[in-house]
């Protein structure tokens, strides 16, 4: 699908523009053979899933063979972070594991 427009941007060099698209955003959930978890947020998912893996990432550098369990779309990248904050705040780890299980993020930004 397109990305939603907002009018009114203007391009690096100062011309103005028509519209800029609106990123996207990711949440996504990385889990590793002993339960780590880390949670993210991108608006470019195959670049950050590499720079996770390279161990680009102070925490998932020590994760070992980690993996994606759960990745949600976001109509924003400002959307996904808020949620992404929300969810990083939470005490309870059993919240995060029924998340996993679920499959679905139901938290509103």
């Amino acid at each position: 699908s397109a990305p939603t427009l907002r009018s009114g941007s203007r391009h690096p060099e100062g011309r103005r523009l028509g519209r800029t698209p609106i990123m996207k955003g990711f949440i996504y959930i990385l889990k590793d053979g002993k339960n780590k978890v880390y949670i993210g947020s991108t608006d470019n998912l195959g670049r950050r899933l590499k720079h996770h893996k390279r161990g680009g990432t102070h925490t998932t550098k020590r994760m070992k063979d980690f993996n994606p369990v759960l990745i949600q779309e976001y109509e924003t990248l400002t959307e996904a972070r808020k949620i992404e904050l929300r969810l990083k705040n939470f005490k309870r780890r059993d919240f995060i594991d029924k998340i996993i299980k679920d499959g679905f993020i139901k938290i509103k930004p």
